[in-house]
């Protein structure tokens, strides 16, 4: 797909994540794998104000294009592409509910079979470490290996899918299982939760159910 149409894909998908209330101000970001590495939104930039031009590409040695900067996370962005060759679009917030779960430093436990778009019976939480960091990467990169989503400890979320619109509904449908599991904590701890062997009867009705996308 040529890049122009990749990046307005991207700042697209900003502007629905943040319609969707999964996000605010600048706090997230987006990216596409594209040409052995990735485009990507720019550092500080409010989404309503980000044109084709401003998606940078970063290549897989982390080189970056002269003149622009891509977000600061973009070294998670690229442990998920690493940990996960089936993935071509990664989406990262601060969505209210699942950054509640990540100050409590729980994984999102399988309270509902939908937590199975996560690709397996939890959301993990990876271990905090400072944003923009090779150790936050490498902690990502360890949470993702065989999870579509991962919570980040006092933090945030990662989504990643085959494209950006699969992307974006999977962070949606984790932020729902995260609001249900905060509402349910309030009333009881632990939460009771689905066990591993219905989950993994999911998993494989799942291998042909999410969203669909008509070419």
């Amino acid at each position: 797909m040529e890049r122009d149409v990749l990046a307005r894909e991207i700042i697209d998908t900003c502007l629905e994540m943040t319609r969707l209330g999964l996000n605010q101000g600048t706090a997230g970001n987006i990216s596409v794998r594209y040409q052995g590495g990735m485009l990507i939104t720019p550092t500080g930039t409010p989404y309503e104000r980000l044109t084709e031009s401003n998606i940078v590409f970063v290549d897989a040695d982390g080189q970056f294009e002269e003149g622009k900067i891509p977000s600061s996370e973009w070294r998670f962005h690229q442990a998920v592409y690493q940990a996960r060759p089936d993935a071509n679009a990664v989406v990262h917030n601060h969505a209210v509910h699942c950054t509640a779960v990540s100050i409590l430093n729980r994984p999102i436990p399988a309270i509902h079979y939908m937590i199975a778009v996560g690709g397996g019976n939890t959301i993990p939480c990876a271990p905090y470490a400072t944003f923009g960091t090779k150790k936050l990467s490498e902690h990502v990169y360890e949470a993702m290996r065989d999870r579509k989503a991962t919570l980040l400890q006092h933090h945030g979320l990662i989504a990643c899918e085959e494209n950006l619109q699969k992307a974006l509904w999977l962070a949606h449908e984790v932020e729902v299982l995260a609001r249900l599991y905060l509402t349910t904590l309030a009333i009881v701890d632990p939460v009771p939760v689905l066990p591993d062997e219905e989950i993994a009867i999911v998993l494989e009705k799942f291998k042909s159910y999410g969203l669909r996308i008509e070419e």
